[in-house]
């Protein structure tokens, strides 16, 4: 489950060029977010000279309308790099040959299907001294995750169920009614032979068969191959559901046989393991028992012959994301959000304190090690700093960068800074304050409030540019400070701060808020009488109940954004998330769930709002903003509702991307600025 005045005269703060300077600019716009690529992941070559990773671009062309990636090649001293593959489909997810000769990747290149379809993406590789990619696999269903084993003689795989071909039949008779929770398409591992066969082919082999699902849809479940190569540990749960996860268990298969023996399997949840160097032990995440939806886990370690879960120092945020062992197989290391930075550290397997490998001001995103365990992959951003891929050895730390993918002209930034502020209860609440381009120390200036996802979302020091529905940076051009609050429920801040809504969503969190923007308005920074809200997800919700109970926001946006509780509940495809973080049922107890839902205090909203919503999203149901655009409208408050077809949760089309980010500069110009022009079709 994430502005507008007289321009002042702007100076550079610093450059953010990646590649060619164009001639300096003054104005950050939208125009310039789609310029800003998407970098990362970044895997480190077996011998530690090359790093393989992947370059998104946004294409708006005819009819294209895309992000395409791309893989590259950089040396890992920083010397230079290289597009390894190229074409009008994308490449992701690079997978190092153990020799250092190949790099695995998946694509949806290739020719159309007898039926015309487009081909799904399939398991591909190329020569890493350049050369035509040859196709492993073609399968209907879609690849994902490609892992050598550590002999190189094979892939291991993720792939989703195809249709059969009944259902494809049953399809095109338009006889194809469907029965709900039926049927699922699961995700399945799979091994395929890196060379052909005697006859020619590649048979892929399916080592989970059954009702076992490899993770779930969108969040595929970790494997990771045993030292020899004769097994694969799994994270897998009953169906590919996302209101499964909390029935995630990790098991282990063997590669010949297929014969699957269960490792950890608990009321817990069980997950994201990873073999020793030794292959005697595994280390995997074990959530609470029972597991939230707020989240809280502790590494463990178990004997890979089987035994129980030893758990090690609990980890600062008590959210961990496993990369593997230290060489030596003293340590498991993980990264985790720390306040607003992603930090890489270790856990001691004897159970001792946690220790950090990466400065508490670096953002370590998407980091991976290398098949030695010395080296790590990632990419790293700043607030006026765009992405770009980096190596590092593990310790000590010493980053060198390997890309050169940001092609950005010489931009004048504004001021970005982590501010904190104590809430109405005595808690101390942390964000990060967006200072308009040209800020004068002492003058008051409209503030725009951004709140995250989640809930258990966070805001963390990323590149202020890039695309997104707030544009932060084309805020600040324009003259808005822009504050993004980690309000309690955030991750980042420990277990006891992101349960800290539990049963109170709408309470404290919005008590956060709104002491935030009272520090600011104290400060001399944020003028009281020009103030707008923001939010997509849970920061939707926040914002549809905050124009129910304040008329201090002179605009708001709401990006689908939960509005009624329990219509919400009975329509997404996560219906155990408000009931867990509630407490329970609503037919047990209604009240809660109707004194926190923001339909029921709609009446005398008087706060303009726009509603941004994706017609696919399954996670937050269109239907939650219908309830409000209606309920608005008929109130006669201004108001405008956007649909954006085809979009799920978020907006993936970089031409509709490109529509929400200008349509909420309109809103906050017209609401909060004042200036004359209200979008067409606005009620």
């Amino acid at each position: 489950m994430r502005i507008a005045g007289c321009l002042a005269v702007l100076i550079v703060l610093s450059p953010v060029s990646g590649g060619r300077a164009d001639a300096p600019v003054s104005v950050w716009t939208p125009e310039l977010s789609f310029k800003v690529k998407r970098v990362g992941p970044v895997r480190v070559s077996p011998d530690g000279r090359r790093a393989a990773f992947v370059v998104a671009t946004a294409v708006m062309e005819g009819e294209k309308s895309e992000w395409v990636s791309q893989i590259h090649l950089g040396r890992s001293d920083g010397s230079g790099s290289l597009e390894l593959t190229a074409g009008e489909k994308s490449a992701t997810a690079p997978a190092w040959s153990p020799d250092g000769k190949w790099v695995a990747f998946v694509s949806a290149r290739g020719k159309a299907g007898k039926d015309g379809k487009d081909p799904r993406p399939n398991l591909w590789r190329i020569r890493a001294d350049g050369g035509e990619a040859e196709a492993l696999t073609d399968e209907k269903g879609g690849v994902a995750e490609p892992r050598w084993s550590p002999d190189g003689s094979r892939i291991a795989f993720l792939l989703t169920d195809p249709k059969t071909d009944d259902e494809e039949q049953a399809e095109k008779e338009k006889r194809d009614a469907r029965v709900v929770d039926e049927a699922p398409k699961r995700i399945r591992l799979c091994v395929v032979p890196a060379e052909k066969d005697a006859s020619g082919k590649r048979p892929v082999k399916v080592l989970t068969p059954g009702e076992t699902s490899v993770g779930n849809v969108g969040e595929p479940g970790r494997f990771d191959w045993s030292p020899n190569g004769r097994s694969i540990v799994f994270a897998h749960q009953p169906t590919p559901y996302a209101d499964d996860w909390p029935r995630t268990d990790v098991s282990i298969v063997d590669v010949e046989t297929a014969a699957v023996r269960v490792l950890a399997s608990s009321a817990a949840s069980e997950s994201d393991p990873r073999f020793s160097p030794d292959g005697r032990s595994v280390a995997l995440v074990v959530s609470d028992d029972p597991p939230s939806w707020a989240f809280a886990a502790r590494i463990a370690v178990v004997p890979s012959e089987g035994g129980a879960p030893r758990a090690l120092a609990p980890t600062a945020d008590e959210r961990p994301d496993l990369l593997g062992w230290s060489a030596d197989g003293r340590r498991v290391i993980f990264t985790e959000t720390r306040g607003t930075v992603n930090r890489v550290s270790a856990a001691p397997v004897d159970g001792g304190a946690i220790v950090d490998l990466t400065p508490a001001d670096t953002m370590v995103d998407q980091a991976a090690l290398d098949a030695s365990r010395t080296r790590i992959g990632f990419t790293s951003q700043a607030p006026d700093r765009a992405p770009e891929a980096w190596v590092s050895v593990l310790a000590p730390f010493a980053p060198v960068r390997v890309s050169r993918a940001q092609e950005l002209p010489a931009a004048a930034l504004p001021r970005t800074e982590v501010v904190s502020w104590t809430s109405t209860d005595g808690k101390p609440i942390e964000g990060l304050l967006t200072y308009p381009a040209g800020y004068a120390p002492g003058a008051r200036v409209p503030l725009l409030v951004v709140i995250h996802g989640g809930p258990a979302g966070v805001f963390i020091r990323t590149f202020i540019g890039a695309v997104s529905p707030y544009p932060v940076a084309v805020f600040a051009s324009r003259g808005y400070a822009v504050l993004r609050c980690n309000v309690r429920g955030s991750s980042g801040y420990g277990r006891a701060f992101r349960h800290a809504n539990e049963k109170d969503w709408g309470g404290g969190d919005y008590q956060d808020i709104l002491s935030g923007v009272d520090a600011l308005i104290a400060k001399g920074v944020a003028d009281p009488d020009r103030l707008g809200v923001m939010g997509w997800s849970y920061g939707g919700y926040m914002t549809s109940w905050i124009i129910t109970q304040t008329q201090r926001f002179k605009a708001a946006s709401v990006g689908a954004g939960v509005t009624n509780l329990m219509s919400f509940s009975g329509t997404a495809d996560i219906p155990s998330f408000i009931p867990d973080y509630f407490g329970g049922e609503f037919w047990d107890d209604l009240e809660p769930w109707r004194k926190r839902s923001a339909m029921f205090h709609v009446k005398g909203v008087k706060t303009p709002t726009l509603i941004q919503h994706g017609e696919a999203d399954v996670r937050v149901p269109i239907s939650q903003g219908y309830e409000l655009y209606n309920a608005l409208k008929r109130q006669g408050v201004p108001t405008r509702m956007v649909v954006y077809p085809r979009q799920p949760h978020g907006i993936q089309e970089p031409r509709l991307q490109q529509d929400a980010m200008n349509r909420n500069l309109e809103w906050f110009d017209r609401w909060v600025m004042g200036k004359p022009g209200a979008p067409a079709g606005a009620h």
